[in-house]
């Protein structure tokens, strides 16, 4: 089974109905078919982080979908470990002359790890890594 890795902006989108991403989240989820969704811990603390402050309402519904995706068996929550931290933040220094994020510097060793090439994220910073931003076209 292919996979398809989720960023940040994917499951925020899915958590705010006025998100200016919500109709090509919609869109691109339901041309997957049958791929699998990987995200990593580091990407839903970043979820969980930005929510924080959308209120009551919001956070309800992101932990919401952060359990239910922990219970999908058509979807993978990778852990973070201190292996991944220290190789992340390599990458992270390596790259000091791009605006990526250490999440997103995760998120690009864990696609290359698993060879994923596309992604369900709008970042140019997953296009500057040499990704597919699946949300960027259409």
């Amino acid at each position: 089974m292919s996979c398809v890795s989720a960023g940040t902006g994917y499951w925020v989108a899915l958590i705010h109905v006025a998100d200016p991403l919500r109709e090509r989240v919609e869109q691109v989820t339901n041309q997957l078919g049958d791929r699998r969704i990987v995200t990593g811990e580091l990407v839903l603390v970043e979820v969980l982080n930005y929510v924080a402050r959308h209120g009551e309402v919001a956070r309800a519904k992101a932990v919401q979908t952060v359990l239910q995706l922990l219970d999908d068996p058509d979807a993978e929550v990778v852990e973070h470990n201190a292996t991944h931290f220290k190789a992340s933040l390599t990458r992270y220094e390596s790259r000091l002359d791009q605006s990526w994020s250490l999440v997103d510097c995760s998120s690009f060793l864990l696609m290359e790890e698993r060879g994923i090439r596309d992604a369900l994220a709008h970042d140019i910073d997953f296009v500057q890594a040499g990704f597919n931003a699946l949300l960027r076209s259409g």
